[in-house]
């Protein structure tokens, strides 16, 4: 059964096309790798799925549990089971990390939160989330966020680059505990060793999925198209 549906979907900004009748599906429980560049439509995608402002599709449907949730805002789509990791992780200039972390319907403790994430609580729980974090410490506060409040559907945009980013095992923890608590994780990615640990993967380019299969014929699809240079226009259609 799949919890989330996205069915034909256009999306334009700034006069360019940047979503062109993408149709992709996240089955429950499952971890589903979104491959692609920089500049493929990923963050456009998680952004659209959270419902964040100026990202609704010019046309298609996003279902989540069979639900159409077009039109829902993002705190709505949040209490159905929708939460994310942001690229760019925020912050929060009077709010101290043990709150962050026990916001909303949190069912883990934020120790074990953040020791999920590599964290020491003693450290973090009393320090606030501001510009006094490094931006992969509030990352890993924004994971740990995640992890406390166990998701129906986690979208997990990874960072493209930068001396900050989460190591390999940093991220196969957090999947693994996703996982073991039965929810589906939306992993946006372009490291091969990440999308490896998924169960299946999709390859977006062009602005649309341009084949879906085991991480393993995902990731050869994305090394054989040379996608590090590609701009989309060469991409056809097709499955693994």
């Amino acid at each position: 059964m799949n919890i989330l549906e996205l069915c034909d979907i256009f999306y334009s900004a700034t006069g360019r096309e940047i979503l062109s009748g993408l149709t992709l599906c996240v089955e429950t429980g499952e971890v589903h790798a979104l491959l692609g560049t920089n500049g493929t439509g990923k963050s456009t995608l998680a952004g659209m799925i959270m419902g964040c402002h100026g990202y609704s599709p010019v046309s298609g449907e996003i279902y989540f549990a069979g639900t159409l949730i077009n039109d829902l805002k993002i705190h709505e789509r949040a209490r159905l089971g929708i939460s994310m990791a942001w690229q760019e992780p925020a912050r929060f200039e009077s709010l101290r990390v043990r709150d962050y972390l026990t916001l909303g319907a949190a069912t883990e403790k934020p120790e074990s939160s953040l020791r999920l994430v590599g964290m020491d609580p003693s450290r973090y729980l009393d320090r606030m989330v501001d510009r006094s974090l490094s931006g992969g410490e509030r990352k890993r506060i924004e994971l740990a966020s995640v992890l406390a409040l166990q998701p129906k559907l986690a979208i997990l945009d990874e960072p493209d680059s930068g001396i900050d980013m989460l190591s390999t095992d940093d991220i196969l923890r957090v999947l693994d505990h996703l996982r073991s608590g039965q929810s589906a994780v939306l992993l946006i990615t372009h490291r091969y060793e990440i999308a490896a640990a998924a169960d299946r993967a999709s390859q977006i380019c062009g602005g649309k999925i341009v084949c879906t299969g085991s991480p393993t014929e995902v990731a050869a699809v994305f090394k054989s198209r040379k996608c590090i240079s590609c701009d989309g226009e060469a991409c056809i259609d097709e499955r693994v």
